[in-house]
């Protein structure tokens, strides 16, 4: 039994480092379907929100950047991630019209 004791111990422990790492690595305020890895997402064309349309970098809070299947995408606040969590086909597709317009704004 006083062999067992160190052996689960470091079972325990090493199961709880790797929980805590893989806890970390997610980002809980990305909308449904984004990746938070470091990975290469083709960067944000647009120098406001995709959902609100205001200015990025103003004053309607933190600004938040995350990576939509491959695409970056910015918003000016917390708020605006939770409407595009709702349909984010319907945000993807402006983003594609903007893009295809030259839009800035």
């Amino acid at each position: 039994m006083k062999m067992i004791k160190p052996f689960l111990t470091a079972v325990l422990l090493t199961g709880l480092t790797i929980g805590t790492l893989s806890l970390r690595a997610a980002d809980t305020n990305s909308p449904a379907g984004t990746t938070t890895t470091n990975s290469i997402a083709k960067p944000y064309p647009l120098d406001y929100c995709l959902v609100s349309g205001d200015k990025i970098g103003g004053d309607m809070g933190k600004l938040v950047s995350t990576n939509y299947m491959g695409q970056e995408i910015k918003f000016c606040c917390p708020d605006c991630v939770k409407d595009f969590r709702k349909d984010p086909d319907k945000y993807m597709k402006k983003l594609q019209e903007a893009e295809k317009q030259g839009k800035k704004k």
